[in-house]
C-alpha cells in the first residue's frame, strides 16, 4: 500500500528503505502495523540485524533526539544505523532474553512490583500480632484506655508509670535529675519502687527497665478527672504508652509488690497488653527487605548469611593436620598459626600425625573455633638460640577466614577466604529477610514472607474473594490495590510464569523467565501504539504453555501495539500475523528478505488431490520445514540402551520429590518437561556438582541427595552453558577455542616476521608491543556516561584494527593478523586449509553452524545459543576418550530447524565415539531423536518435581498424564506420515 496522503501515525506499515545494516543487503521491508510479526531465517541470516539493531536502534536514536540540547551533552548522541529511510516507525520497547539483574535483593515480586502492592496491602489493613504472645495487638485511645481502667480497676489502687527506659544499659544520673526537677518523687527501676535523691544512678554496666510513677492512687467513679490528667501525662512521658501495676489489697502501702503479673500496658501505638511489646504504626517500607525498616538485622534482608563451611575446611578427616587435614592452614609450616595448634596439641598430649577423626573433640574445638579469653602457652624460637614463651589467645580458624573475609582490603585473600565458606538460610529470619515485627503482621492468618512463598496460581487462589475475609472498613482501603494485584497476577498466569513465587531471586531466573516476566509487565501497563521488539520469547517455554504466551502477545495487539518477535517455534510462526524470512544463508550469504506473508502462504498444505501446492518461495528453508517438504527425520534404531549407567536416587533439592533416576550412557538423553517441574534442580543443580566433585574436587555444592552410582564408567563431565565466553569485547571465539596461538606463531613465522624478530606476543592485542596503545588492542575506546552505561567506540587511531602499523605489515597470504580476525569462520577454512592445527579448530566452529561468525567477534556480542555452541565447539577440537559425559541446557536457543538438524549432526557425532549427552530440552525435533527420555513434572513449582516417565520417545508417547508424551505423539504421529 502507498504512503501517499497519509501521515506516519496513519500509515498502516512500518517501511524501511535501503537497510545495510551489518549483514543486511541493502533490503527494502514493509511491516505491518498492529499485528503480530515473526521474523525468522537460519542463524546469522541477519534477523537481530533488522530488528534490533536496524528498527529499536532508529526508535532509542529518535528518543533520544527529543531531549533537549542540554540534556543531551550528558547522555551523548546515538548513531544513525546505516539506512536510508524508516517511515511508520512507533515509540520502541525492546524486550531481551538477557538476565534481568545479578543483585541478590531483587526478585520476581520487585520486578512484577506486586510485592509492592501487597507491602501497601499490610501496611494499610494488616494486623499486628506479638511475638512473644502470639495475641493480637492492640491501639487505644485515651479515653478508651479511661473506661478500660475504669471497668478493670474500679475500687482498686494502682501505680500509674510512664516507661523511659526498655532493656538498655547505662547509669542514667542525667536522667533521674531531669526527672526530679520535672516535679516526680519515685520511679521503678527494674521491677522495685524508689526514691529519687539528688545523684541517684544505676549500674551502668546491667540491662535496665526503668518507669517513672507518674501518680498512686485509687479509682472510683469520682476520679475520672485526676485519672485522665495522669494518663496524659504519663502517656507524654512514655512516648504514647502507660503502665499500670496494682498495689496489693490486703494494704494499699505494699509498694514493693513486685509481681509482674500485676503489671498491665496500655498504649496509643500497637501494643501487647501482656507482654509490653509494642510496634511503630506499619508503613510500606516496614515489610521491604531491602528497606532497614524492615530488614532482618542479622542478614540484613539478604535471607542468608555467609558462614565457615566444615566441610571445605576438613574435607577428609582421615587426613592428619601436619598433611594438610585443615585445608585453609595447609600442610606443616613455620608459622604462628601452627605454632599455636602445636601448643593445644601439645596441652592435650596428642600427636599433630594422627588423623583428624581421632582427635579428641574439644581440641578440634579450639583449633576451629578458637580460646577465647583462655590463653595457650606457645613456644617461639627467634634463632640464634634465643627461645621464649608467650601466652596468646587462639583465634580459631574459622574466626580467621571470617575476619579476612569481611575485614581484609585485599580481593584475593577475600576471594581466597570465600571458597570456604557458604551460604546458609539465616537463623534469625529463616530465609524471610525480614525483622519479627514486620513478620507478625498477618491478614487472614498469612504474614508477607507467607505470600511472598507461594507460587503464582496459589497466590491467585489465596487474593481469590478475599474480601469475604476483611472487614467492611478494610474492604474499602483494599479495594483498589487488590484489583491491581490480581491484574498482574494474571499477566503472569498468561505467560506461563505460573510455578514462579515472589521471593525468587532474580539472578536465578532463565533469559527465557526474565524476558516473560517483563513482557507480562509491559501488557499489565495497557499502552497503546507503540513497538515491541521481542527476541525468542517461547525459550524455556514448553509446547503446552505457547498458547498461553501467544495469546498474551495478541492481547498487546488487541491494545494498539505493534508486536514483533524473533523466533523459530513451528507453532508460534503458524499462529502470527505476518512472517518475514531472512537468508537463504549466514553471514554474507544472508541479509535479504527470501520470503513474507501470512503463514498461510508459508504452510499452504495439501491442495484437494492431496499434493503439495508450488512452494511461492523455493529458496525459503523456513517454507520448506512448515510444508513438511524438509524434515529431520527419525532414527530408524534407537541406540541399546545398555548395562552401563548412571544411577542418582534420592533426590530432593528445590522442588524434586525424592526422585531416582537413571542416566544411560552412550546415548543422547533428553530431560524434559513443563517449566519449573524440576528439570534444572535435578541436572545442573544436583547431577553436575555432583559429578564435578567427583572428578574435579568442586567446591560446589550439590543439592541433596541420596547416592550417585556407576561413577567408574566416564572419566569426566562437561557442562556446556549459554552464559557468555567473555564479559568483555576483548574476548572472541577465536581466543575461547585456542586458535588465536596458533594463528600467531604462524605470523610469527613469516619471513618477515622473522627478518624484525616478532615473536608470537608481537601478534597479541593484550600486551604490548604491537597492539595499538591508544584502544590498548581492544579495537574500540570506552566513552564513561555520566547517566548511562559506558558507550565503545572506534579506535581513532587503528580504526578498530587493534594493532600497529608495524605490526600489521605482516601478512600471511596477503592478509595481516588484523584482517585474519575480520574474517568469516568459513572464509578462515579457506585460508588455512593446508595447516591441519589451526584447520582443525576453525572447522569445528564450522561443524557447530557458526560459519557466519568472524574469529574476532566480541563475546559480548554473542546470543546465548551462539556462545554454547562456541563452547561446543571448543570442546569438539579436543581429544576425547569416549567416556565423557556431556550436559547441555536448551542449546537449541536461536536455532532455526536447520540450524537444529546440523547440532544434531554434531551431537551425533560426539555420541558415536562413545560419549553420553545430556540434553535439557523443550524442542520437540531434538526429543523425537532421542534414545532415552526423562519426563519430568506434571506442573511446576510444588506441583512439579516427580518423575512421570522414561523411556524411548515412543515409550513417552504412550503417558498420558504426561505434557511433553501428548506433544511428542504428535509429532512422531507427523514424521511417519
Amino acid at each position: 500500500m502507498s504512503s501517499k496522503g497519509k501521515t506516519i501515525i496513519e500509515q498502516d506499515y512500518i517501511e524501511i528503505l535501503g537497510a545495510r545494516v551489518h549483514n543486511l543487503q541493502n533490503i527494502d521491508v514493509q511491516i505491518p502495523r498492529d499485528k503480530l510479526v515473526v521474523i525468522t531465517g537460519v542463524s546469522g541470516s541477519g534477523k537481530s540485524s533488522l530488528a534490533f539493531d536496524t528498527l529499536y536502534a532508529e526508535g532509542q536514536r529518535r528518543y533520544m533526539e527529543s531531549f533537549s540540547a542540554y540534556a543531551r551533552q550528558f547522555i551523548g548522541s546515538f548513531e544513525r544505523p546505516d539506512i536510508d529511510k524508516i517511515t511508520g516507525l512507533s515509540p520502541v520497547i525492546s524486550i531481551e532474553q538477557k538476565t534481568i539483574s545479578k543483585n541478590p535483593r531483587s526478585t520476581v515480586g520487585t520486578l512484577t512490583e506486586i510485592y509492592d502492592f501487597i507491602r501497601l496491602l499490610f501496611a494499610r489493613v494488616g494486623d499486628a500480632y506479638s511475638y512473644v504472645t502470639g495475641k493480637l495487638m492492640v491501639k487505644l485511645s485515651e479515653e478508651q484506655i479511661l473506661v478500660r481502667l475504669m471497668q478493670s480497676f474500679l475500687n482498686r489502687t494502682v501505680l500509674i508509670l510512664a516507661p523511659i527506659v526498655k532493656g538498655r544499659k547505662g547509669h542514667y544520673r542525667e536522667l533521674f535529675d531531669q526527672i526530679r526537677r520535672q516535679g516526680f518523687l519515685k520511679v521503678r527501676v527494674d521491677g522495685e519502687i524508689v526514691e529519687i535523691k539528688a545523684g541517684m544512678h544505676v549500674d551502668r554496666y546491667k540491662v535496665h527497665d526503668i518507669q517513672v510513677v507518674v501518680d498512686r492512687l485509687k479509682i472510683i467513679k469520682d476520679s475520672g478527672t485526676r485519672l485522665s490528667e495522669s494518663l496524659r501525662t504519663a502517656m507524654k512521658i512514655g512516648n504514647d504508652s502507660l503502665m499500670i501495676q496494682e498495689i496489693g489489697k490486703e494494704d494499699n502501702h505494699q509498694e514493693e509488690d513486685n509481681d509482674e503479673d500485676a503489671i498491665v500496658h496500655y498504649s496509643r501505638s500497637l501494643m501487647d497488653p501482656e507482654s509490653g511489646i509494642s510496634y511503630e504504626e506499619p508503613a510500606p517500607n516496614s515489610f521491604s527487605f531491602n528497606s532497614p525498616y524492615g530488614a532482618c538485622k542479622v542478614c540484613n534482608g539478604l535471607g542468608t548469611i555467609k558462614e565457615v563451611d566444615v566441610e571445605g575446611i576438613i574435607p577428609d578427616k582421615s587426613k592428619s593436620i601436619l598433611d594438610g587435614g585443615i585445608t585453609a592452614v595447609g600442610e606443616l609450616k613455620d608459622n604462628l598459626v601452627f605454632k599455636q595448634i602445636t601448643a593445644i596439641a601439645k596441652k592435650y598430649k596428642v600427636d599433630l600425625s594422627m588423623p583428624i577423626n581421632e582427635l579428641p573433640e574439644e581440641m578440634l574445638e579450639l583449633i576451629l573455633h578458637g580460646t577465647g579469653e583462655e590463653t595457650i602457652k606457645v613456644d617461639m624460637d627467634f634463632g640464634s638460640g634465643s627461645k621464649r614463651s608467650y601466652d596468646l589467645k587462639f583465634e580459631g580458624v574459622f574466626p580467621m577466614i571470617k575476619r579476612y573475609h569481611y575485614e581484609s582490603s585485599s580481593d584475593s585473600i577475600k576471594r581466597w577466604a570465600e571458597t570456604f565458606m557458604q551460604k546458609n538460610k539465616c537463623p534469625e529470619c529463616d530465609g524471610a529477610r525480614l525483622n519479627k515485627e514486620s513478620l507478625h503482621f498477618k491478614i487472614d492468618g498469612k504474614n508477607i514472607a507467607e505470600l511472598a512463598s507461594m507460587d503464582f496460581l496459589k497466590l491467585k487462589k489465596w487474593f481469590t474473594n478475599l474480601e469475604d475475609r476483611l472487614t467492611e472498613n478494610k474492604n474499602i482501603i483494599a479495594k483498589d490495590v487488590l484489583k491491581e494485584i490480581r491484574s498482574r497476577i494474571n499477566f503472569l498466569l498468561n505467560v506461563g510464569l505460573d510455578y514462579l513465587t515472589l521471593d525468587r531471586s532474580a539472578r536465578s531466573l532463565s533469559g527465557g523467565e526474565s524476558q516473560r516476566i517483563r513482557l507480562a509487565t509491559q501488557v499489565g501497563s495497557q499502552l497503546s501504539g507503540v513497538l515491541y521488539i521481542l527476541d525468542e520469547p517461547t525459550i524455556g517455554l514448553h509446547q503446552r504453555d505457547n498458547q498461553r504466551l501467544i495469546n498474551a502477545l495478541k492481547e498487546l495487539v488487541e491494545l494498539g501495539n505493534t508486536v514483533i518477535v524473533v523466533e523459530h517455534d513451528k507453532e508460534f510462526m503458524l499462529a502470527s500475523d505476518y512472517i518475514l524470512d531472512l537468508g537463504p544463508g549466514a553471514g554474507k550469504h544472508g541479509g535479504r528478505i527470501i520470503a513474507q506473508g501470512e503463514p498461510s502462504i508459508f504452510n499452504n498444505g495439501n491442495s484437494s488431490s492431496g499434493n503439495l501446492k508450488p512452494n511461492l518461495y523455493p529458496s525459503s528453508l523456513t517454507s520448506d520445514y512448515l510444508r513438511g517438504v524438509r524434515r529431520i527425520k527419525i532414527p530408524e534404531k534407537r541406540r541399546n540402551n545398555g548395562s552401563k549407567a548412571l544411577i542418582l536416587t534420592g533426590a530432593t533439592g528445590n522442588n524434586l520429590k525424592d526422585i531416582s533416576v537413571k542416566f544411560p550412557l552412550g546415548c543422547l538423553i533428553c530431560v524434559t518437561g513443563v517449566s519449573g517441574s524440576g528439570k534444572s534442580s535435578l541436572v545442573n543443580l544436583t547431577l553436575y556438582p555432583a559429578l564435578s566433585n567427583h572428578f574435579y574436587q568442586s567446591r560446589k555444592r550439590p543439592l541433596p541427595y541420596k547416592d550417585l552410582k556407576g561413577l567408574e564408567y566416564i572419566d569426566k563431565v562437561i557442562e556446556i552453558d549459554q552464559s557468555p565466553i567473555g564479559r568483555t569485547p576483548r574476548s572472541n571465539p577465536a581466543t575461547y577455542i585456542g586458535v588465536f596461538s596458533e594463528i600467531r606463531q604462524l605470523f610469527s613465522i613469516v619471513p618477515e616476521a622473522k627478518i624484525r624478530g616478532y615473536k608470537p606476543g608481537r601478534f597479541s592485542f593484550n600486551v604490548k608491543g604491537g597492539r595499538c596503545e591508544l584502544c590498548h588492542g581492544g579495537g574500540l575506546r570506552v566513552i564513561e556516561m555520566n547517566f548511562l552505561p559506558d558507550v565503545h567506540v572506534l579506535c581513532e587511531k587503528c580504526l578498530g584494527k587493534r594493532y600497529n602499523r608495524e605490526t600489521l605489515e605482516i601478512r600471511f597470504k596477503g592478509k595481516s593478523v588484523s584482517d585474519v580476525l575480520d574474517m568469516t569462520v568459513d572464509e578462515a577454512v579457506e585460508l588455512f586449509d593446508k595447516i591441519p592445527n589451526i584447520l582443525h579448530k576453525i572447522k569445528t566452529l564450522q561443524d557447530v553452524g557458526l560459519g557466519y561468525l568472524t574469529l574476532g567477534q566480541s563475546s559480548t556480542t554473542l546470543s546465548g545459543g551462539e556462545a554454547q555452541r562456541v563452547k561446543l565447539a571448543s570442546e569438539l577440537a579436543k581429544k576425547d576418550t569416549g567416556n565423557t559425559f556431556y550436559i547441555l541446557d536448551e542449546p537449541t536457543t536461536g536455532l532455526h530447524f536447520e540450524d537444529v538438524k546440523v547440532l544434531l549432526d554434531v551431537l551425533e557425532n560426539l555420541i558415536s565415539k562413545g560419549n553420553t549427552i545430556v540434553v535439557i530440552e523443550h524442542n520437540m525435533e531434538v526429543i523425537k531423536m532421542a534414545d532415552y527420555v526423562i519426563d519430568l513434572g506434571q506442573d511446576g513449582g510444588a506441583r512439579g518435581g516427580e518423575l512421570i516417565a522414561t523411556g524411548s520417545p515412543e515409550e513417552i508417547a504412550k503417558v498420558k498424564k504426561s505434557y511433553t508424551g501428548q506433544y511428542l505423539l504428535k509429532e512422531l504421529q507427523s514424521a511417519h506420515n
